[in-house]
């Protein structure tokens, strides 16, 4: 019976996650309109056992970002804490870091990995990258009200 749940559960998770694409160039212009290179302070609730706290941490002021989905079709999103960035280089490494962190400086990349250990950071140089996609968690993540 627990398999059963478990397995319903993972399926429901890879269902509820839409993943985006966007070209190396477009996410480069669109990071760098006026005013995107800049952080604010934001709050959102801890996740479960910790939900009764909140974690602050510095986001980018992007407010959207044009994006392709899986038939290349653009779309708009949001930005959101529940957005994540899978990023590919040229080498093949993958990486993983929280959309809402990002911002790209002096054309290198930089982002947090954790919201939690907000000194996980990582920079990649633009030049590095071949592919970049942007996933909607589905986690309930939302920034609260101050």
């Amino acid at each position: 019976m627990k398999q059963k749940i478990l397995t319903i559960g993972i399926f429901l998770l890879l269902l509820s996650c839409k993943t985006y694409t966007v070209s190396v160039d477009s996410f480069r212009s669109q990071m760098t309109l006026n005013g995107s290179e800049k952080y604010r302070e934001v709050e959102i609730q801890n996740p479960v056992p910790f939900r009764y706290t909140n974690i602050k941490y510095l986001a980018t002021n992007i407010k959207e970002i044009v994006v392709q989905d899986k038939n290349g079709i653009d779309v708009v999103i949001q930005n959101s804490p529940k957005l994540e960035m899978r990023i590919t280089r040229t080498n093949g490494k993958k990486y993983i870091l929280l959309f809402d962190t990002v911002l790209v400086e002096n054309d290198t990349l930089k982002g947090a990995r954790s919201r939690i250990f907000q000194n996980l950071t990582r920079e990649i140089p633009m030049d590095s990258i071949s592919e970049i996609e942007i996933q909607d968690s589905g986690k309930v993540y939302k920034y609260q009200n101050k």
